[in-house]
């Protein structure tokens, strides 16, 4: 984490080097994607802080035959590289590429090609469609799984700023409240335990204009969007609030501005990932059992879930506590490895985590939260804290961000057009505060009423603190349909 305030003292620094990528094999237990055609991804990523990616009209690449996939070839019709003496010169090339990113935190090898979609809302259903299988009649939000995996009933629940539940149901198709009246602790549960969680925390009755809503029935075997219908109205125009988790309130509220070393409890979700006994990245605890990463962290084939380990409650690398041990990494089968969108990774644990002052799950946001240019969000993490070093923090630290909105973040002068709608940008265009190596898969924090909620992943930049050069975070607020329902498909397994 990047923090140049001239009057600051310089931070300690982690006595070690961050630990080596993980050698590259291939195990079944990290998931890159549940769909036909989806390429595994084709080559490590593992330094969170890259050059602005190179704007380029879209290129399609038809999908290659198995049998057919023996050669590696360049882009642009070069030539093609085979047998061993120039695979191993690629592969050189390769490692050479990864040390230099470890220890300089740029993608000096790889030309990235992107096409921003930003507007495009053809682009997402194109994706959908790509993996996964639907037959013709497919109805979604009907409570029944058409598609092969699922993405029918995938976005079909959602909560606005102040708690309400929205469900989407195939009699309507737009995201409607639920009505208070004939609401239990059954259907709370019944709903939360759908989107991943154990139980539902609380629910209430919300005030709500006079408007069409819908009223549940008696059907709890069912996902809820099949349990509710269509009512004119609400009666006494109330709506359900519901909250499945308590969450975002940290024990700790003392503050120190301008980043420096965090207390003990101040970001109770941050996590420190660890490959094989050193830290890697960063993630945040969502849940009892689910925790938040970017993709990046997990190169393809490198890892079983058994070398992975999750510390919760520690805001030192020298004083750990006893790991959270990893059952399942899913990487979103959308995430670009050359353009960096849909950065985000969901890790499933193998037992749920026990909360207290020190550990505490951060908030989802709402779809709707307003994140207008210069609010002030926090980010924390292990990570290096100063461009160009090989070794991160000991310690956690800390620091302020201001939201940066995506026009200004895709200006000639920033990023020039490589923030796609599922990224998010954070930090101070002067220069200075930052988040930077090893802070990958960290929280991008911002406070609404009393609770934190978790909008961003740390997930690639411009060097660290520089001008000009903001930190680039997945969007959570983009992500939440695909985090419901992998959390919710991960539950059941």
């Amino acid at each position: 984490m990047s923090k140049k305030d001239e009057n600051d003292p310089p931070p300690p620094y982690y006595p070690t080097s961050m630990h080596t990528l993980p050698p590259i094999k291939s195990y079944e237990e990290v998931v890159y994607g549940v769909g036909p055609g989806v390429t595994p991804l084709n080559h490590p990523r593992y330094i969170p802080r890259y050059p602005t990616p190179v704007v380029a009209p879209q290129v399609i690449v038809q999908s290659i035959p198995p049998s057919k996939k023996r050669r590696r070839c360049c882009n642009n019709n070069a030539q093609c590289y085979g047998g061993s003496g120039g695979i191993l010169l690629v592969l050189g090339l390769l490692a050479l590429a990864i040390w230099l990113g470890v220890r300089y935190g740029t993608r000096l090898a790889t030309v990235a090609i992107f096409h921003n979609h930003d507007d495009d809302d053809s682009y997402q259903e194109q994706t959908s469609s790509r993996i996964d299988s639907c037959p013709n009649n497919t109805v979604e939000c009907d409570g029944i799984k058409h598609c092969k995996f699922g993405s029918d009933e995938a976005n079909c629940v959602r909560f606005d700023r102040a708690g309400g539940l929205q469900v989407r149901t195939s009699q309507d198709g737009r995201f409607l409240p639920v009505c208070y009246k004939g609401w239990n602790q059954s259907y709370a549960d019944h709903t939360c335990t759908q989107l991943g969680f154990r139980n539902s925390f609380s629910f209430r009755a919300a005030s709500a204009p006079n408007s069409i809503g819908l009223t549940v029935t008696n059907k709890l075997s069912a996902p809820i969007q099949s349990g509710v219908e269509i009512s004119t109205s609400c009666p006494s125009n109330e709506v359900v609030s519901l909250q499945c988790i308590d969450c975002g309130v940290p024990k700790v509220t003392s503050r120190i501005i301008g980043g420096s070393q965090a207390e003990v409890g101040r970001w109770p979700w941050q996590l420190s990932l660890h490959y094989k006994g050193s830290h890697i990245c960063g993630a945040v605890l969502i849940a009892p059992d689910f925790a938040l990463s970017a993709a990046h962290c997990f190169p393809r084939g490198t890892v079983v879930p058994a070398d992975w380990q999750l510390y919760g409650g520690v805001v030192s690398l020298d004083e750990l506590s006893s790991p959270y041990l990893v059952e399942r990494i899913v990487v979103n089968e959308n995430y670009n490895t050359t353009t960096n969108n849909h950065d985000i990774a969901l890790l499933k644990l193998t037992a749920p985590v026990s909360f207290n002052d020190q550990v505490q799950p951060a908030c989802l946001p709402a779809f709707d939260v307003p994140l207008p240019h210069g609010t002030q969000c926090w980010t924390s993490g292990f990570g290096t804290t100063d461009e160009g070093r090989s070794a991160v923090s000991k310690d956690l630290m800390e620091v302020t961000v201001g939201i940066i909105t995506k026009d200004v973040c895709n200006s000639p002068r920033v990023y020039g057009g490589a923030v796609s709608r599922n990224m998010i940008c954070a930090g101070h265009l002067g220069g200075g505060k930052d988040s930077c190596q090893g802070d990958s898969g960290g929280p991008l924090m911002c406070k609404h009423g009393n609770r934190w909620y978790v909008v961003g992943i740390t997930s690639w930049g411009q060097g660290c603190g520089r001008r000009n050069k903001p930190g680039v975070y997945a969007k959570v607020g983009s992500q939440l349909s695909w985090i419901y329902s992998t959390m919710g498909r991960e539950s059941l397994s």
